[in-house]
């Protein structure tokens, strides 16, 4: 496979452009082919079918892109969409789950570790059984947060209503005492400045792009798919596909990634 082919990306909208731009600042010499199924969002409240079905749907697209790897930069299709992922696409296929997972279990120092996620992701249990499958004394508390996907796409970053939910769904973290929160959502950390604030300066946040920025860069050394850097050159746009027009995705893409997007392309994957 030919070095130069590009990374494609996909999330259910805003929120993989985290992975984004670490992948960016990780693997500047790459190509990055990143889709938005902005049509079909939320993926945290469908069922396991339905999130298997979109995420191959997403796969084929990138594949018929030529992607050299694949990165679901969505921990819902992460959580329950991975396996299937990985049995049906041609080339290497990395999630957000393990990643993030391996980060919490060697930062906490209490032994509990809290995380936040969709209702899919929370239900499927994925972030518990790699937590403890790298520290298995730790404990585990999960909280499903729905309505922060919704605020972070509508960009509302540190509004006041988003202070008040956030504190509302995390008392329960807080009470557990937990000191490391695993973010397990892509959309999650856009709202990080509001979710420190209510957690405390003790509990530290685990967001996994970084993460699975790291894991990417291992797997392409290992097969011998890197894109050689040349000196003194910036990240390459992305190429940015949606499956809908989102009022807020380019202002949001812009302040994620610190550059600006380009041209952003519309297609339809079906139902």
């Amino acid at each position: 496979m030919p070095s130069s082919r590009p990374i494609g990306i996909f999330d259910s909208g805003v929120g993989g452009l985290t992975v984004l731009r670490q992948l960016c600042a990780h693997a500047p010499a790459e190509r990055m082919i990143y889709l938005g199924d902005t049509a079909r969002l939320p993926y945290g409240t469908k069922s396991k079918e339905t999130i298997v079905r979109y995420s191959l749907h997403n796969a084929a697209f990138l594949q018929r892109q030529e992607a050299k790897l694949l990165v679901v930069a969505c921990n819902t299709a992460s959580s329950l969409a991975l396996e299937e992922l990985q049995r049906e696409v041609r080339v290497p296929v990395v999630g957000v789950i393990l990643p993030g997972a391996k980060k919490a279990a060697g930062c906490s120092r209490s032994g509990k570790v809290g995380v936040i996620g969709t209702p899919a992701t929370v239900r499927s249990g994925a972030y518990e059984t790699a937590i403890r499958g790298c520290a298995r004394d730790i404990e585990v508390v999960s909280v499903a947060c729905p309505l922060f996907v919704a605020l972070a796409e509508e960009g509302w970053l540190d509004d006041d209503i988003t202070v008040r939910v956030a504190r509302r769904y995390l008392e329960p973290l807080r009470a557990a005492g937990i000191d490391v929160l695993v973010l397990g959502c892509t959309h999650y950390p856009l709202l990080k400045p509001v979710l420190a604030e209510v957690m405390g300066k003790d509990v530290r946040l685990v967001d996994s792009a970084e993460e699975v920025a790291i894991e990417v860069e291992r797997t392409l050394k290992e097969l011998g798919l890197q894109t050689p850097s040349p000196a003194g050159q910036g990240p390459l746009p992305p190429e940015i596909y949606l499956t809908d027009r989102s009022p807020h995705f380019l202002e949001l893409c812009e302040r994620i990634l610190a550059f600006p997007p380009g041209e952003v392309e519309y297609v339809d994957l079906g139902r």
